[in-house]
């Protein structure tokens, strides 16, 4: 039995949790064009014969303007350790801007250190097409080098290899697990056969509806939504969402409760039938910067 973990680790919107999702066959993380989007280590986990592997799904490293976004940047760096594979990601339809190389250099030095693999990815294949995603793979590798001598990590260089791939068709993604696997060390499965994420249910069905609003409201609302399940008995199953101003509780409801009837449709068509999904709407001002709510909250 093979068995480890790989991080997968980038920006924001750089489509790590799409990754995930398509190793794994199944969505165990909710996706959305929205920045930072995860916002708690999730992992995915993909069981074949003889192999068990890991994927850690980070929040995407950023420049925090509040205290949950600095808690989300502890959390995808504490992803670094005491994992197996390192998955650096960029897009190929985006210039390696700051936060690709801050990304890049921090899984140099990690790789340099601790002897992890590094597989370098240029994601969104699919988009860019072959000759935009062989010339970004050009500028990754320019810029690797660059960052290499810089922090004076050669070895980790040397061993990275890189992979063109599409998280969303699935291009290029079976040679990346290939990968992984081959840099994986004998040990025991960590989870069973069966389980495919360490998401428990209750904050699974809470994430659902944070998509579902992710996708319908205003770019300024986003980051001030948080979703928790507070009451569940037999199919009825009650989600309270909060927000940080009055203001962006009529948005999120919508005029004649629009918005939060289409929430709640969406969400329940992706739990098994019969389940009734109660939301209900609630302010807590500032919650973001509130460090005994972000405790409470599991940030």
């Amino acid at each position: 039995m093979r068995s480890g973990f790989a991080a997968i680790v980038g920006r924001p919107n750089v489509g790590k949790s799409t990754l995930v999702n398509q190793i794994i066959g199944e969505k165990v993380t909710i996706v959305s064009p929205r920045a930072n989007t995860t916002r708690h280590q999730i992992r995915g986990v993909l069981s074949t014969p003889g192999v068990q592997i890991v994927f850690v799904d980070t929040p995407g490293i950023h420049k925090p303007k509040t205290r949950l976004g600095e808690r989300l940047n502890d959390s995808a760096n504490d992803a670094f350790s005491d994992v197996d594979v390192l998955i650096a990601m960029v897009e190929a339809t985006k210039a390696v801007g700051p936060g690709d190389r801050r990304v890049l250099g921090r899984c140099l030095e990690v790789a340099e250190r601790s002897g992890a693999a590094l597989a370098i990815c240029v994601n969104k294949a699919d988009s860019a097409g072959s000759s935009k995603t062989g010339e970004q793979l050009l500028f990754v590798l320019a810029a690797a080098a660059e960052l290499a001598e810089e922090l004076r990590t050669p070895l980790a260089l040397e061993r990275a290899e890189y992979f063109p791939v599409s998280a969303k068709t699935g291009k290029g993604v079976k040679e990346l697990v290939a990968f992984v696997t081959a840099h994986l060390d004998e040990g025991p499965a960590f989870y069973p056969e069966a389980m495919i994420s360490d998401q428990d249910e209750a904050k699974h069905i809470a994430e659902l509806v944070r998509e579902q609003l992710l996708y319908r409201t205003r770019d300024e609302l986003p980051h001030a939504i948080h979703c928790q399940v507070t009451e569940w008995e037999g199919q009825h199953i009650r989600v309270e969402i909060l927000v940080e101003r009055d203001s962006q509780k009529g948005i999120v409801i919508g005029k004649g409760g629009e918005v939060l009837k289409a929430v709640g449709t969406a969400a329940r068509a992706q739990l098994p039938e019969g389940t009734h999904l109660e939301l209900v709407v609630r302010v807590e001002k500032n919650w973001q910067s509130r460090a005994d709510l972000l405790d409470r909250f599991g940030f």
